[in-house]
């Protein structure tokens, strides 16, 4: 059911000429993780009145396997983000593959476009860090406040949001021309004007477990490319990331397009997976800290449109985990820059038309950025759900040093688009070649 709350339709002002006071805040940010966080740093920095809400309080955890791409490292040193290790970062120089007997170590490609390093902080850490990075800038944060649903005037526009703050679940009304819906995977937001999640886009669960560990300081973030249920091979992969605090984030993710999907125990596949670790490794129950905690992995656009009626979504809200390799940080980073981009430009003209050609330009640069690359991670995922081609492109692709360095472009979306080697022109032809949908 729709949860909404009706205003009379009024003109607003542009946030350059004036403070509006039947309203508060130029922008409302809802969800502080790293997209919406992204989203309220570069809306502060340029100057606008941000206010974000965040249903929880920091820290807080979240679920997520931690490791960070180069990807994931440009989007933090955009924000002016402290990296260092004197900060608590641990690097990584790249990815090491096991899978079909075979172990493989792969550096991060050396490019113009992004660092050749990756990154490992626990959600715990690195969610505050980014809204803490966006109230420097300027971007006031309301924690303990929960969006149940949009304000809405009578032409059905979005003119604000309805929270419950605090323990006592006060029933609040906040009102911005604009609001941005960073609310994860569920974004009750979204839901609340009848955006729901699109069937034809794939869906994946990871679930992990922190484990104190002799390898919580391993320079290679650790995929394991063969998931056995029995005798079935999932499609996904298991991975091992040291978080240099002494433990070592373990986990695992499955894909929806596997018959097998609907019938795994998760938690129980975990623990028989590390059951057959070295024990030396330490992922021995003992060792363990907090329980097993799962979460979805929204993928390839599956919630749209993306832009409607004054409402933008950002990250997991709008299904922008990538089909490839699972990885929702950098997409949500980016996605929240590049809507406060437009969001700038957009409330700088008056309200009607010219705002709202401005606002069209959200999603269509969104398709034009990733549309064409999540399309052949649709085609990928379609694939490795059957069990006969995950084990043909384990076993025989993995011995392949060219291919595999290709593949780890492909997969975790590092290229030149100017400039780059043979391996980038193809990547970036297919990525054009493949629609947009």
């Amino acid at each position: 059911m729709s949860t909404t709350a009706h205003i009379a339709a009024d003109h607003i002002a542009s946030p350059y000429q004036c403070q509006d006071p039947s309203r508060d805040a130029d922008v409302i940010v809802v969800g502080a993780g790293p997209g919406g966080s992204a989203a309220a740093y570069h809306l502060a920095q340029a100057g606008l009145d941000v206010l974000v809400l965040e249903k929880t309080s920091f820290p807080r955890e979240k679920v997520c396997g931690d490791g960070l791409t180069p990807r994931a490292v440009k989007a933090l040193v955009g924000m002016g983000v402290d990296i260092s290790a004197d900060a608590g970062w641990i690097r990584n120089r790249g990815l090491r593959i096991l899978g079909g007997g075979m172990r493989v170590e792969l550096p991060w490609p050396e490019l113009a476009s992004y660092p050749d390093f990756g990154l490992v902080r626990p959600r715990l850490d690195l969610d505050e860090i980014l809204v803490r990075q966006a109230q420097k800038a300027g971007a006031r944060l309301q924690e303990e406040t929960t969006v149940t649903g949009a304000v809405t005037d009578d032409a059905a526009r979005v003119r604000g949001v309805v929270a419950r703050v605090g323990p006592e679940r006060t029933e609040t009304t906040y009102r911005a021309p604009l609001v941005l819906a960073a609310d994860g995977n569920s974004s009750r937001l979204a839901v609340s004007l009848g955006l729901r999640r699109r069937e034809d886009r794939p869906m994946g669960v990871a679930v992990r477990r922190y484990y104190a560990s002799p390898r919580h300081d391993d320079d290679m973030l650790e995929s394991w490319l063969e998931l056995w249920d029995g005798e079935r091979l999932l499609p996904g992969y298991g991975w091992v990331f040291g978080v240099g605090d002494g433990t070592s984030n373990v986990g695992l993710g499955i894909l929806n397009t596997s018959d097998a999907f609907q019938n795994v125990d998760y938690r129980a596949l975990l623990t028989r997976w590390l059951a057959a670790m070295p024990p030396e490794w330490g992922y021995v129950e003992d060792n363990a800290s907090g329980p097993v905690r799962g979460s979805a992995l929204p993928m390839g656009f599956n919630r749209t449109p993306h832009y409607t009626r004054g409402l933008l979504l950002v990250g997991d809200a709008g299904g922008m985990v990538n089909p490839f390799n699972g990885e929702g940080i950098p997409y949500a980073m980016e996605s929240g820059q590049l809507a406060a981009e437009i969001v700038v430009q957009a409330l700088a003209r008056p309200a009607g038309p010219a705002r709202e050609r401005a606002l069209a330009a959200y999603p269509a640069a969104l398709k034009a950025t990733y549309g064409g690359y999540f399309t052949l991670g649709r085609i990928f995922v379609q694939l490795i759900g059957n069990p006969a081609v995950m084990k043909l492109a384990t076993r025989h692709g993995l011995p392949h040093p060219v291919l595999m360095r290709f593949t780890l472009k492909l997969l975790a979306n590092l290229t030149d688009p100017r400039g780059g080697d043979a391996m980038d022109r193809v990547i970036g032809g297919l990525t054009k070649l493949a629609p947009a949908a």
